[in-house]
């Protein structure tokens, strides 16, 4: 490899928001000048909690939304590789190889999973779900990534990727290299109901492609101190979702930390504490509305984008199956049959 490999990547749900972007958006835009960068449009994770065929229809619409938004945040095009995990099908075949090498307890210590089926209203967890980790596995090992920006929610998964690698290079020799994670500074981001973090199905989310008109109605109904009936009863910052979304992306430190003053002392209401959250998310997503005009004006670009990179990346991913098979002997298995077939035709005059 030429350079040091990233891969990182999300389920094509629906439009990204601010959670994404603190979540991993942010450290994709910092790090893929910096690697050879692969993004991954996890349509194979989706299944496991969005498999109707309503869903699955959904898929290149939303591919296309997703790989908008990220290219909106900063990521050149020139510098990425997107990809449809679908039309890859090698990346299954290297699933299952790989899904011997861990554990069914191990795969239910990893926190996340039985919040997803939560969420996706399944009383019972799917086998998909439970081998998440291991697709994602395959997934990052598959173009060999050296570096994983994750957020809080996926460390756990590619902390079983590593394991995952190491056990592989013990039992078969070094083929893959043990992947870095690199955590975002902001882990999660409360949604703007204040009961959970920021997530589309939960309809409490701020989506990067968001108008100002939508922020501005989104910030105003935002829950904050429910124990302030008025604006003059000294309120509480800590835990305040309004002022939490101010120490992310408000730059003017100086305001933020007088309206902090000011709401601990009772002398500042929740409108203003929040027209000022407007404007500050307004003044950070005007550059990504741009950007994100430009991108989809344009039919046809983000299609491309995604064929030539899913090309390029199943022609990486041949490479490296092929590697592993032969790692794992299961390449000289197969010519040992085959040649003794061979043989046996020619003894009893069977053609080739």
């Amino acid at each position: 490899m030429s350079a040091a490999r990233m891969l990182t990547g999300d389920r094509p749900t629906g439009r990204l928001h601010l959670g994404h972007y603190v979540g991993s958006i942010a450290n994709r835009v910092r790090l893929h000048q910096r690697y050879e960068s692969f993004f991954i449009i996890a349509d194979l994770h989706m299944l496991t909690t969005k498999n109707t065929r309503e869903d699955i229809a959904q898929v290149s619409a939303n591919a296309r939304e997703m790989v908008t938004d990220v290219l909106a945040a900063g990521v050149d095009p020139a510098r990425a590789t997107f990809y449809l995990q679908s039309a890859i099908p090698e990346v299954g075949d290297l699933n299952t190889l790989l899904q011997n090498l861990v554990t069914v307890p191990r795969l239910e210590r990893v926190p996340s999973l039985k919040e997803m089926a939560r969420d996706s209203g399944k009383e019972e967890m799917p086998y998909g779900l439970l081998g998440y980790p291991v697709l994602q596995a395959a997934d990052i090992l598959c173009v060999k990534g050296q570096v994983v920006p994750v957020g809080k929610d996926n460390a756990a998964h590619v902390e079983v990727t590593r394991e995952i690698a190491r056990r592989f290079n013990h039992l078969y020799g070094d083929v893959f290299p043990v992947p870095e994670l690199i955590m975002s500074e902001t882990p999660t981001l409360v949604g703007t109901d204040g009961a959970a973090k920021m997530s589309k199905s939960r309809d409490n989310a701020i989506a990067l492609s968001d108008d100002p008109a939508t922020v501005r109605r989104k910030v105003m109904g935002m829950y904050t101190d429910p124990n302030r009936v008025r604006a003059d009863v000294p309120g509480t910052v800590e835990g305040n979702p309004v002022f939490a979304y101010h120490d992310v992306f408000n730059p003017d430190r100086g305001k933020v930390e007088e309206l902090k003053q000011r709401y601990r002392a009772g002398r500042v209401g929740d409108v203003e504490v929040k027209e000022e959250l407007v404007a500050a998310l307004n003044r950070f997503l005007d550059p990504v509305r741009e950007r994100r005009e430009r991108f989809a004006s344009t039919t046809g670009l983000v299609d491309e984008l995604i064929v030539e990179g899913t090309e390029r990346t199943r022609e990486q991913v041949r490479r490296t199956l092929v590697e592993v098979r032969r790692a794992m002997g299961l390449t000289s298995a197969y010519t040992q049959v085959r040649r003794r077939a061979e043989r046996y035709r020619k003894a009893v005059g069977t053609p080739a």
